[in-house]
C-alpha cells in the first residue's frame, strides 16, 4: 500500500500533541493540507485554529508552542514557520522525500493503492440505457464517468463491482417491439405504420434487415401474442448486443448485467411491496397504493401500484435497490443522467421506507452534452432517431480522447465537446499533453538504453535534487496517492486529469530546461532516469483510472 504524505505528517504531528496538550480530546480533527503557493511551503496545517477555543488561546500562541516542539521531530525532514495568524507550513526537505520517491519505484503499477475502503463492498450502476436504441454521446459520458469512478474506488481498497440494469419490461418494450414489426413489414412490402410514440431511427431498419435474412416472412405466419413477444425480445437482444459492443470498444465492461424482468418472474416486485407496507410507509387512495414519500421531503406522494393493478416504474425501482441490498452491498452508487435529477427525492425516500441507512444510496447526476462541429450544436433525439452515436464519436476522435474529455470536467456541469479541437495532435489537446509526457520518457529509455544505461538500476548513491525543477516533479509524483484518496472520497474522477495534466507539465518543463542523458556527469543521468522512471509510473498508473493508454510513441 502507498503512504500518504499528509499521514506521515500528521502522524508526526500528533507524536507531540497530547503532551503539550493532555487535556485535548484524543481525535483533534485537524487538516494537513497540499499549500497554493511555494512561499507557503508544500503543506500546511490549522492544527492552532481547532485548539484555539479548547485551550481559550490566540491561534498564533498556539502555532508558537507548537513550533518549538515540532521542530525537532522534523529535524532534518521539513522546515516548518509560523504563518498568517496560525497556520504552520511544513517545507519538505530532500531527504523526506527520498523514501516516498522509492516507493513509486518499487510498487510501480500498483503505486496509489490505498486502504481508506477497507473492503467495503460499494456497487457502482451505470449507463443503465433502456435496450431500445444505440448510445450516444450523452450515455458515452455516463460510461466513462461510471467506468473510471469504479476505478478509483478498487484503488483506494474498496470491493467494487459495476452492474447495467437492463429495462427490459414495460410499456416502452412493447412498442419497441411494434415498432420493429412495423419496419420488418415495411421490408417484405406490406403497408405499416410505427406506433404512437413508437422508435423511428434508422438503427431498427437494419435489425429488421437481420430478421428478414433470418426468418423471412415466415413471422407474419404466428399469432398476435406470440408474434408480440418475438419481435419485444429480437429486438431487445440485437439492441444489447450493439450497446454492448459500443461499450466494450470504450474500455467499458461490467461484472454484472442485471433484468429487470427477472423482478417480477422471481416476485422480488411483491417482496419489495411487502416491505414498504409492513414497514408502515403505504396507503390506498382512489383504487391505488401509494408510498408516502413527502414524509422524506418529495414534494408529493407517489403511486406504487395503479388503480389497474399495475405496479409503477418506481416501484421495480424499489425492488431493485432492496435487491441490492438483499445480495450484500455496503453502499450503492447510481450514475444518472441529468433528465433523472427530479427522480432523486422519490428514490432517497423508497429507501428510508425500506429501513435501510441513510448513506446506502450514493447518486451523481451526469449533465448533458453538446457536441459542437465547426461551432455549431449537433441535437440528440434516440426516438426521432437524431442523435450522434458513441460509436460515431469512437470512430472519429478514438477512445483515449472521448474518454479524457468526458472526463476532465465535473460530470455535474455542461460540458460542450469540440470534435476539431478533440483531433488536433498538438500541445493545446490535453489528452495528447498528458499522453506525450509519457511517450517522452519511453524515448528518453530508448535513447538510454542505446547508450548502454539502464534506467531501472537502482543508485547507489543518495538523491540529491539538481534544482527546484527537479525537486517540484518529484514532489508532484509522490502525492498520487492523495489525488487518488480525494477522487475516491469525493466521487470526482476530474480531480485525476487535471492532476496527470499537471504533472506533465512539470515533466515537460522539466524536459525542456534539463539535459537528462549526458555521459560525462554519470550520477546525475542516473538520478534524472530514476526520476523519469517515477514520473511513467504515475503517468500510466493515473491514466488507466481513466481507462486510457500510455502511449509508448506518438
Amino acid at each position: 500500500m502507498s503512504r500518504l504524505i499528509t499521514e506521515c505528517i500528521r502522524e508526526s504531528i500528533k507524536s507531540v500533541l497530547h503532551q503539550l496538550y493532555p487535556e485535548c480530546p484524543a481525535a483533534v480533527p485537524f487538516t494537513v493540507d497540499q499549500t497554493r503557493e511555494r512561499k507557503h511551503g508544500d503543506y500546511a496545517t490549522n492544527l492552532a485554529f481547532i485548539l484555539s477555543k479548547k485551550l481559550r488561546k490566540p491561534p498564533q500562541e498556539i502555532a508558537e508552542e507548537l513550533l518549538e516542539a515540532l521542530t525537532s521531530v522534523f529535524r532534518g525532514q521539513a522546515q516548518l514557520e509560523v504563518a498568517g495568524k496560525g497556520f504552520i507550513n511544513v517545507f519538505l526537505e530532500d531527504v523526506f522525500l527520498e523514501p516516498f520517491l522509492e516507493e513509486v519505484l518499487q510498487e510501480g503499477d500498483e503505486y496509489g493503492t490505498i486502504a481508506i475502503g477497507n473492503g467495503e463492498r460499494v456497487q457502482v450502476e451505470f449507463v443503465s440505457v433502456n435496450p431500445t436504441g444505440p448510445l450516444h454521446v450523452g450515455h458515452g459520458k455516463c460510461a466513462a464517468f461510471g467506468d473510471s469512478l469504479a476505478k478509483i474506488l478498487k484503488r483506494a481498497g474498496y470491493t467494487v463491482e459495476k452492474e447495467y440494469y437492463i429495462n427490459d419490461a414495460g410499456k416502452q418494450i412493447d412498442v419497441l417491439g411494434l415498432s420493429l414489426e412495423a419496419r420488418y413489414r415495411e421490408l417484405l412490402g406490406k403497408q405499416a405504420e410505427i406506433p404512437s410514440g413508437g422508435y423511428y431511427g434508422e438503427y431498427l431498419i437494419g435489425v429488421a434487415r437481420m430478421l428478414r435474412e433470418e426468418r423471412g416472412d415466415t413471422l407474419l405466419e404466428m399469432e398476435e401474442r406470440d408474434r408480440n413477444a418475438f419481435f419485444r425480445q429480437y429486438a431487445v437482444d440485437k439492441i444489447l448486443l450493439s450497446i454492448r459492443g459500443d461499450l466494450e470498444d470504450f474500455r467499458v465492461t461490467f461484472d454484472h448485467w442485471f433484468s429487470e424482468r427477472t423482478l417480477y418472474e422471481n416476485g422480488e416486485v411483491e417482496g419489495a411491496l411487502d416491505r414498504l407496507r409492513d414497514q408502515q410507509h403505504t396507503f390506498e387512495k382512489d383504487g391505488a397504493l401509494w408510498l408516502e414519500t413527502t414524509r422524506w421531503g418529495d414534494d408529493k406522494d407517489r403511486v406504487l401500484v395503479r388503480e389497474n393493478g399495475s405496479p409503477t416504474y418506481f416501484t421495480s425501482d424499489i425492488a431493485y435497490h432492496w435487491n441490492k441490498w438483499k445480495r450484500g452491498f455496503q453502499r450503492v452508487i447510481d450514475v444518472w443522467g441529468a433528465d433523472h435529477h427530479g427522480y432523486i427525492p422519490r428514490m432517497r425516500a423508497s429507501m428510508h421506507a425500506l429501513g435501510l441507512p441513510e448513506n446506502f444510496l450514493e447518486i451523481y447526476i451526469v449533465q448533458f452534452v453538446t457536441l459542437l462541429r465547426k461551432g455549431q450544436p449537433e441535437r440528440m433525439s434516440t426516438r426521432q432517431g437524431e442523435f450522434i452515436p458513441l460509436r460515431n464519436l469512437i470512430d472519429e476522435v478514438g477512445t483515449d480522447v472521448a474518454r479524457y474529455y468526458f472526463l476532465m470536467r465535473d460530470p455535474a456541469t455542461h460540458l460542450e465537446f469540440d470534435i476539431e479541437e478533440a483531433k488536433k495532435h498538438s500541445m493545446d489537446n490535453p489528452v495528447y499533453y498528458v499522453q506525450y509526457a509519457h511517450a517522452r520518457i519511453a524515448s528518453v529509455f530508448r535513447e538510454a538504453r542505446k547508450m548502454g544505461l539502464d534506467p531501472e538500476r537502482p543508485l547507489k548513491t543518495r538523491y540529491v535534487f539538481h534544482g527546484e525543477r527537479e525537486k517540484e516533479l518529484v514532489k508532484k509524483a509522490v502525492y498520487f496517492p492523495e489525488i487518488v484518496r480525494k477522487s475516491a472520497q469525493q466521487g470526482q474522477p476530474y480531480l485525476i486529469c487535471n492532476y496527470l495534466h499537471d504533472l506533465a507539465g512539470a515533466f515537460h518543463a522539466f524536459y525542456n530546461h534539463h539535459r537528462i542523458l549526458d555521459q560525462s556527469e554519470p550520477e546525475r543521468t542516473a538520478m534524472r532516469l530514476r526520476y523519469c522512471l517515477a514520473i511513467r509510473s504515475v503517468l500510466r498508473n493515473g491514466l488507466s483510472l481513466l481507462g486510457i493508454t500510455a502511449p509508448q510513441t506518438m
